[in-house]
């Protein structure tokens, strides 16, 4: 099996469940809260390591400030051996607001799991990768210009980069440095036509296609998933229908999916199918992370 690194955040989810979300001068009461460990990297590295997908999963985790003891203890119970313990840093915290109708909106508190260091992959400087990860957050922050370092020497095969909603607010040269590294880019509809300074999703990916040179994924939600290669043929699948609980963690949960369907030997499209119906059950579920008896019965 194809093997994987990670490198990104991993923080407490705090899951805040309310009718709508407040305007200014409102007063509302939450109808639920509760603590879950997230973080865009550590969902995809999760989805990875419970599949038995050999992994290198690279988060810096502080000791300090409220979340850092329950970020790593949480991580040391599912036996993640290659976190970064800084315990003099502050681990921060992502408060997720979900609405009736499932949709979420995320306002972070960005300690130091965000950062990058490359003395952090002195270790595995033998390694090398069939796949990477890497999301825009962690490029948006001060270290993101040694986290592009690094990459543009890594030993990645095929790096799948998912800028988020923060990539239109990522300095264009950064973003063109990631590019020029040749990766799948992987975003949702909304995100795809921002960074792709276009009014449709095909346009948006073509757009992207060309700096890239690579395969560019849209995901549309219950409508499926649309993919550009680098020749610029266009292919779709459509999604599967569920109750909307929660979005959290839909996309991570997507390309998580799609990188392990690659790395057990099955083609995009496959891979996609597959994605698509783990998506599908991540938002039919409260929180990014499935029970284990849903995520095996998928997966078989």
């Amino acid at each position: 099996m194809k093997n994987v690194l990670v490198i990104g955040s991993t923080c407490v989810d705090v899951i805040i469940r309310l009718d709508h979300l407040p305007k200014t001068e409102e007063s509302l009461h939450t109808e639920s809260q509760r603590f879950s460990v997230g973080g865009c990297a550590y969902n995809v590295a999760n989805i990875l390591q419970r599949a038995k997908v050999p992994l290198t999963f690279i988060t810096p985790v502080g000791g300090q400030g409220v979340y850092g003891g329950y970020v790593k203890r949480q991580l040391d119970a599912l036996n993640f051996i290659n976190y970064i313990d800084l315990p003099e840093a502050e681990n921060g915290c992502c408060y997720c607001f979900v609405e009736k109708s499932g949709e979420r909106t995320f306002v972070s508190h960005h300690g130091v799991e965000y950062s990058f260091d490359a003395a952090w992959m002195k270790p595995h400087s033998a390694k090398r990768f069939d796949l990477g990860y890497v999301c825009g957050l962690e490029i948006e922050e001060k270290t993101g210009d040694a986290l592009i370092e690094y990459l543009e020497t890594a030993p990645v095969e095929t790096l799948f980069y998912a800028p988020g909603p923060t990539g239109v607010r990522i300095p264009k040269e950064k973003n063109e440095r990631l590019y020029a590294l040749h990766p799948v880019l992987h975003l949702n509809a909304s995100e795809a036509m921002a960074l792709g300074e276009a009014d449709s999703v095909a346009a948006a990916a073509r757009n992207l296609m060309n700096k890239t040179q690579n395969t560019v994924i849209v995901t549309l939600g219950k409508q499926g998933v649309f993919w550009m290669n680098p020749n610029g043929k266009t292919f779709t699948l459509p999604g599967v229908s569920e109750k909307i609980v929660d979005t959290i963690g839909a996309g991570d949960s997507h390309v998580a999916t799609t990188i392990l369907g690659l790395c057990r030997g099955l083609p995009l499209s496959a891979a996609l199918s597959l994605a698509n119906r783990v998506a599908a059950a991540v938002v039919a579920t409260e929180g990014a992370t499935l029970p284990d008896s849903d995520f095996s019965a998928l997966l078989d």
